[in-house]
């Protein structure tokens, strides 16, 4: 048992997603002779598109490796509707499925979160699993998922559900360092946006209706940026009536009009009590520079839309060959420091 205990012991170290999925996939990668491990992401493709699932992490020659590829991207993604079994355990909401043939037996471990499979681990091997087997491996399971839970809950905005600003610090900052990192020379820059999003006039709403009325507001805004975009999306709240998204999109007319349907969606939408409300939204390249210097070209952008009439979409890039932001950028550069 001990190689176990201190397995979990390190598996119960780490503060980052992958890396404890790595772990766990280590630790159940010694339950046993020829046993082999995947760990699988769920996902949408597109919005309302169907559940899709790829491997993210899995075995290979006694060690972990993981996908360079995200998930809309991934080569190896393939509907889930593909493993019914596991589409079925996940539509009933239960905790495991199984496959059993000659040449190989499956087991399907669903780890659920807020009521939602974000991800599975898949553990086969050429023989039947035995009893004291399957419970060793179902019991490091739920220190995972435990710990995921508890991982998952540090992560996000209490009210909204959304990610929160200390975990957009860490995902851009470790996502601007992977994408230099991987660029190669003269390549072109990976077609990622970063938006800004804020409610207008939100103080009016907390005044006029009260803070009850204003969390309503923050949390409908919240589903209906879930809503608006897709799994491989990145949203979160910065506090406050502010939002961000990390929206990755081929073109920057993709991206510009992604952001101008979430901001008509909000537009034409009936608060409760409250009526209609507008956001205004700024974006800009998430690449070429440092990530403060990124999220303040997109708060340049905000600013001007928030100055110049709100419930409106602005892009960094246009407002600064217009002049628009001559005068702004000096003195932004100057703050940042």
């Amino acid at each position: 048992m001990k190689p176990l205990l201190q397995n979990l012991a390190e598996m119960t170290a780490h503060r980052d997603h992958l890396r404890l999925e790595v772990s766990v996939l280590s630790t159940l990668l010694h339950q046993g002779r020829d046993l082999r491990v995947r760990a699988l992401e769920l996902f949408r493709d597109g919005r309302g598109g169907p559940a899709m699932l790829r491997p993210r992490s899995w075995s290979e020659g006694g060690q972990i490796v993981s996908s360079r590829h995200e998930a809309a991207d991934d080569p190896q993604a393939l509907e889930l509707a593909q493993l019914p079994e596991l589409a079925k355990c996940i539509a009933a909401g239960a905790r495991s499925a199984t496959r059993a043939s000659a040449e190989e037996h499956v087991l399907w471990l669903p780890v659920w979160l807020t009521d939602q499979a974000h991800a599975c681990l898949e553990v086969s091997q050429p023989r039947p699993f035995k009893r004291h087997q399957r419970d060793v491996i179902t019991a490091v399971f739920m220190v995972y998922q435990n710990y995921q839970s508890l991982l998952d809950y540090s992560e996000r905005d209490a009210l909204t559900g959304l990610l929160n600003r200390k975990t957009f610090d860490e995902q851009f900052a470790r996502k601007s360092a992977g994408a230099q990192n991987a660029a190669a020379p003269g390549a072109q820059p990976v077609s990622d946006w970063l938006a800004v999003v804020d409610i207008d006039h939100f103080k009016q709403v907390n005044d006029r209706f009260g803070h009850l009325y204003g969390d309503e507001v923050l949390i409908l805004v919240a589903n209906r940026l879930r809503s608006q975009f897709r799994s491989q999306d990145r949203i979160f709240r910065f506090g406050g009536e502010e939002f961000v998204v990390l929206l990755r999109a081929s073109t920057l007319e993709q991206a510009r009009q992604a952001l101008d349907r979430l901001r008509a969606a909000i537009a034409g939408h009936e608060f409760p009590q409250v009526g209609q409300i507008t956001v205004s939204i700024g974006f800009a390249a998430a690449h070429g520079g440092a990530p403060v210097e990124i999220l303040g070209r997109a708060d340049q952008a905000l600013y001007h839309a928030k100055e110049h009439g709100r419930d409106q979409v602005c892009y960094y890039d246009d407002l600064l060959a217009s002049g628009a932001l001559g005068r702004q950028v000096e003195h932004s550069e100057v703050d940042l420091f």
